[in-house]
């Protein structure tokens, strides 16, 4: 059976959650593997994505929402705000039909599908960036690996050709399907 893009998304920001409550207080500088993120900067932009997703997935536009989210989300209370804007991203994106929708974004309009697989991927990445920052376990799950790998090899050169992503890291012929997934986001796995 295949796994459905919101049990992945789900299942992504769970495990970037679990990273997200395992920050030590010293830990909020600590730079990451996103250029020019710290670790308070890379939990601020999930808490973004995920505060941005009920109101495009409600057919909101961009322009209508404005820049409401912009700005420190997290404040003093960086674990309550994840966890609020998560579980705001997760039941939005499991609403009846949401997937067939038209989620109007920046660059365009897209299938909510296509979105909801976007927000699934940055969350996954962004586990193995927060995870490496702090110094955990930076192991993904398999199958969300495989699942984004599967998709991402469609539009691998388009995020690349935007600026979205990095050049690609070489690996070794024998490498893991994670160390693939992430030398594909321009990351280099230890």
């Amino acid at each position: 059976m295949t796994i459905g893009i919101e049990d992945a998304y789900r299942r992504a920001l769970d495990a970037f959650g679990m990273r997200v409550h395992l920050i030590k207080p010293g830990q909020w500088d600590l730079p990451t593997p996103c250029v020019d993120w710290d670790v308070h900067a890379l939990v601020n932009h999930l808490v973004y994505e995920s505060l941005w997703a009920p109101e495009l997935l409600a057919g909101r536009s961009p322009a209508e929402i404005g820049d409401v989210f912009d700005g420190d989300l997290i404040g003093d209370d960086a674990v309550k705000a994840f966890d609020f804007a998560a579980h705001a991203a997760v039941t939005a994106a499991s609403a009846e039909g949401v997937l067939d929708r038209t989620v109007h974004l920046s660059f365009g309009d897209v299938p909510g599908r296509e979105y909801v697989t976007e927000l699934f991927a940055d969350a996954l990445i962004h586990t193995w960036d927060l995870s490496n920052a702090i110094g955990v376990a930076d192991r993904l799950d398999p199958e969300l690996v495989s699942l984004c790998a599967d998709w991402f090899a469609g539009c691998e050169e388009g995020y690349r050709s935007s600026g979205i992503i990095g050049g690609h890291v070489p690996v070794p012929e024998n490498a893991d399907a994670q160390t693939r997934l992430l030398a594909a986001w321009g990351r280099r796995a230890s």
